[in-house]
């Protein structure tokens, strides 16, 4: 699917992603963190609450309540984005990227 300039930072999207664990390919949702030259830099999302990260909820318009793992950063090519879920709120992105200046940082 080609979404040209369609996607921002702060979109869910499902993602076709390779855990590397494993040779698998999986479709799981991720947020959209940047885009340059066709290639999206994401992070991944899971259900699994009890996992560190941002915690998205239902309100925020997640299908279910979950977590933006911050130590799960990839780069995928266009090709790989399935489809748009939703945006994150303003407040949320702004969370999201306070976390990830903190771990670049070294500030944790």
């Amino acid at each position: 699917m080609k979404f040209g300039n369609m996607l921002n930072s702060g979109d869910v999207v499902l993602a076709f992603v390779q855990f590397t664990d494993t040779f698998e390919v999986k479709t799981r949702p991720a947020v959209v963190l940047f885009e340059d030259f066709g290639n999206i830099v994401i992070a991944g999302i899971t259900s699994n609450t009890s996992m560190k990260g941002i915690e998205i909820k239902k309100k925020d318009g997640a299908v279910k309540d979950s977590v933006i793992k911050t130590n799960y950063i990839f780069t995928v090519s266009e090709a790989m984005i399935k489809k748009k879920l939703f945006s994150l709120n303003m407040e949320k992105k702004q969370e999201l990227y306070d976390n990830l200046v903190r771990k670049l940082s070294g500030l944790k």
